[in-house]
């Protein structure tokens, strides 16, 4: 198997193209090339929550892994982070991170401040509480709304994503919603589903896939199971070679309404790092949803409070970002003293950007000459 990641892989749907399987990172040149002369610069991407709460107990989900302390954050937390990200220099984020942030009651007051501010949101959720009208307020204002939906049938729906069978038909009714407000008023959000898949539930791939269609989704989206270092996700790569066939079958189904994609560069790879030193955490940071700031999710759990940069519901997150502590993190995870291969889960948000940039140092890869696309400032 190749060792290369396709870093610019994208997915076309009509006009438009999205990166979903790569890392767009190189298309920010002038953030590269500050952080390389050892500049302080700011991160391009952001992946949050709002909350650590959900309604679901997915079997895949990888905040069992994440316990950590924290605050709740509050309305007031949330506006004053997202003020000081822009102000910072922030682009994008997702709201998707350790937790189900749409139980929040200001949910759309998040979407709608960031995106005033010019932060671009991409919305992830288990899609229970987001009815019309809360579709109707955010989906004007979102590049992307993924719709977690790891099955396709409704009774083994309920067995993998933790939940009863009639919430199936109340989240197929929000998404159908979703495709029609998005196709009738010709906004420009991407409307995904969104699979992880275990191989042990694998049965669930072309039921997946034909539903997506049928509800005319943008993408349906199918990627690895992430493997915890603790064995709380057991999940065996290798089962994965064995379902390439049923994943093919999948992808086949696309069509110029609806893509089926598979994530092929996480699923080939299993995780397996490259490169010795992690170098991502500048350009992409996770917050957790009780206001913890990290430079990866995998590093919430309170065992790794000395990866732990602060939290936004004791200070403000501009004032992290000017601290010592939070560069201190970076310059030693950049560092020959910490080695990812060694100290890290087999996966992270920053893996395949931190393969780039670690390429880009030994002068393997450069910046493209190709246009970049929608969805550029999400690095992960």
């Amino acid at each position: 198997m190749s060792t290369d990641f396709d870093y610019l892989s994208t997915a076309h749907v009509g006009e438009r193209e999205m990166a979903l399987d790569g890392t767009n990172i190189s298309y920010h040149r002038e953030r590269v090339e500050a952080w390389e002369r050892g500049e302080r610069i700011a991160p391009i991407f952001l992946d949050i929550a709002w909350t650590r709460k959900c309604q679901a107990a997915c079997s895949f989900c990888y905040a069992m892994a994440q316990a950590s302390e924290g605050g709740i954050i509050t309305r007031e937390h949330a506006m004053n982070f997202l003020d000081d990200a822009a102000e910072i220099g922030v682009l994008a984020m997702h709201y998707i991170s350790d937790g189900e942030s749409t139980m929040v009651p200001w949910y759309a007051d998040a979407v709608e401040h960031a995106t005033d501010l010019g932060i671009a949101i991409g919305a992830g959720t288990n899609g229970i509480a987001t009815t019309k009208p809360v579709l109707e307020r955010i989906l004007p204002r979102l590049m992307s709304f993924r719709v977690n939906f790891s099955a396709g049938e409704k009774k083994r729906y309920a067995e993998i994503m933790g939940l009863k069978q009639a919430v199936y038909d109340i989240v197929i009714e929000n998404i159908r919603t979703a495709v029609e407000l998005v196709r009738g008023n010709g906004w420009p959000c991407i409307i995904n589903m969104n699979l992880v898949c275990d191989p042990r539930d694998s049965d669930q791939l072309l039921p997946f896939a034909r539903l997506a269609k049928e509800l005319g989704v943008h993408y349906g989206i199918v990627k690895q199971c992430a493997v915890d270092p603790d064995g709380v996700l057991d999940v065996d790569y290798k089962g994965y070679a064995a379902i390439e066939e049923t994943l093919r079958e999948c992808e086949a189904l696309s069509d110029e309404t609806t893509k089926i994609v598979i994530k092929w560069n996480k699923i080939r790879h299993a995780g397996i790092r490259q490169y010795s030193r992690c170098l991502g955490p500048p350009f992409a940071l996770q917050m957790s949803g009780n206001g913890l700031i990290a430079p990866c999710g995998p590093l919430f759990n309170e065992k790794y409070r000395a990866f732990h940069i602060g939290n936004i519901t004791t200070e403000r997150f501009r004032d992290i970002f000017a601290s010592e502590r939070y560069w201190e993190v970076m310059r030693y995870l950049a560092s020959d003293e910490f080695d990812p291969r060694k100290r890290c889960p087999s996966d992270c948000m920053q893996n395949i950007s931190n393969d780039w940039l670690f390429r880009y140092l030994e002068g393997k890869v450069t910046f493209p000459i190709t246009p970049a696309p929608a969805n550029v400032n999400f690095l992960a």
